[in-house]
């Protein structure tokens, strides 16, 4: 009977490891598929002013060294596709191989570069060069080659896709929250915006006639933000919440004081270092004190009162900040700040950050709390 049961127990062990090899894996093709997507936004902001100038579509290709260069230029320039070159290998390897999949991740890097910079003849404010596609494949190759060596640790098996399953669970759904808390922090990287104060859609609707802010006033607008603060801190907290299988506070307060450090460091290095505390405002203070009070009761709840207010924080923290007065000595400040190099970098951002709440919210609505596991019937003494 032994030898029976242990070729049952071996063969449903090959049965559960074939399912897991057909089963593509979601997360590398989410990751990737975001990022191109920044990609594509940076490389084509800011959407506006297109013409034709009459030059043929591919002269850059053969034009001479340009005139105007710097390293940050190609040093950045390789470095915006080198995740994207990491990410599309462990995407493509299903059924493939690895150097196949670097391959193909080579390829596909050149050709979005090709397109964006094809795409580039026709905006004024960008200029279409051969040097930019040559450095963004030379990042991509550098990320594909990357990703053949260590993209296998974001499959399943993989260091980082075990300590995903162990602290968020496995699925679609999982990879999608893992994706959002991504951009989340990214968002935290625009010094325009206030603290955590995501949704803002009124420089992308202006033209349909969306109402001005609310006028301003010092005490009003620290109220305001107090409030923006508070009830996104609220909502974001319960969102890693609704992620998390285990350590939900311990990892949400973690999450929350990364998102500070990133917040005061971007402020530092995009602005000037005397920027890098200028969040710290009564009101901010006030948001995240009341903010994190909130939270940690909430924390306590079953998890669908938790996601349902989750739900309402996240609403009621888009509408605030559509409601907020302009703060004029963010205004000042951020008229002496030269965006130069990171004109576009603070679009992308811009962007992600408008949209955010409103990828989080359904991902919030279609989210399926799994009912606990049944506990077997205790057995009373005979």
């Amino acid at each position: 009977m032994a030898p029976a049961a242990s070729r049952q127990a071996a063969a449903a062990a090959a049965t559960v490891a074939r399912l897991q090899r057909a089963r593509r894996p979601t997360l590398p093709l989410y990751l990737a598929a975001a990022y191109t997507l920044l990609v594509i936004y940076a490389s084509l902001h800011p959407f506006s002013g297109w013409r034709d100038t009459g030059a043929p579509i591919t002269a850059f290709l053969f034009a001479a060294w340009p005139r105007y260069w710097t390293g940050f230029d190609l040093v950045t320039n390789v470095l915006a596709y080198l995740p994207l070159g990491f990410l599309w290998v462990p995407t493509l390897q299903h059924g493939r191989g690895r150097l196949p999949a670097a391959v193909l991740a080579t390829a596909l890097c050149f050709a979005l570069s090709l397109s964006m910079e094809t795409l580039q003849n026709f905006l004024p404010s960008r200029v279409a060069s051969n040097l930019d596609l040559a450095t963004n494949s030379l990042g991509g190759l550098f990320g594909a080659l990357a990703g053949a060596r260590w993209g296998a640790l974001l499959l399943d098996g993989g260091r980082l896709h075990t300590l995903r399953t162990r602290l968020v669970g496995d699925g679609a759904m999982a990879d999608a929250g893992l994706v959002l808390l991504g951009l989340w922090l990214v968002t935290q990287l625009n010094p325009e915006i206030l603290l955590f104060g995501n949704g803002d859609l009124r420089s992308l609707l202006g033209f349909l006639g969306v109402p001005g802010p609310l006028p301003y006033t010092a005490q009003d607008f620290s109220w305001v933000e107090a409030g923006v603060v508070a009830t996104n801190t609220l909502a974001t907290g319960l969102f890693a919440g609704c992620l998390l299988k285990i350590g939900r506070r311990q990892l949400a307060v973690l999450l929350l004081l990364v998102a500070l450090a990133v917040k005061s460091l971007s402020m530092m290095l995009l602005m000037d270092p005397a920027s890098g505390w200028s969040w710290v405002t009564p009101g901010s203070v006030a948001g995240l004190g009341v903010g994190g009070t909130l939270w940690l009761a909430a924390s306590f709840l079953p998890s669908p009162a938790r996601q349902v207010l989750a739900v309402l924080a996240l609403a009621a923290a888009t509408a605030l900040v559509n409601l907020a007065p302009e703060n004029p000595y963010l205004v000042d400040m951020l008229q002496l700040w030269q965006q130069g190099h990171f004109l576009n970098f603070n679009g992308l951002t811009r962007i992600i950050s408008a949209l955010w709440p409103f990828l989080a919210l359904p991902w919030l609505i279609m989210l399926r709390q799994k009912p606990p596991a049944p506990q077997p019937p205790s057995r009373g003494r005979g």
